[in-house]
């Protein structure tokens, strides 16, 4: 599939993009490389291939969930321009 210079404005006016007719034969010729590259993937058979949702194998990265107190009230409260001594006030919103 060829991206002319005219489409690949169209779309970086689709993205909220200001570029320039330069730049719009540039992304054109670049998005020609990317397309060209999806189609020798889809060429390749991968019937037999697990699906996987990451190339890498990574440990979870979560902590365990302890609680914990770590602020007091006070100390969370102490710089609110405005509380009740228990809460936040904020303007109201209707």
């Amino acid at each position: 599939m060829k991206i002319s210079p005219e489409k690949a404005l169209a779309i970086a006016t689709l993205a909220r993009l200001e570029i320039s007719p330069e730049q719009a034969a540039t992304l054109g010729s670049q998005m020609d490389d990317i397309l060209g590259y999806m189609d020798k993937l889809n060429e390749l058979d991968t019937a037999e291939v697990e699906p996987m949702y990451t190339p890498v194998d990574q440990p979870g990265a979560l902590r365990a969930d302890e609680v914990s107190r770590e602020f007091s009230r006070a100390q969370i409260l102490k710089n609110a321009p405005e509380t009740d001594g228990q809460y936040f006030i904020v303007p109201r919103i209707v």
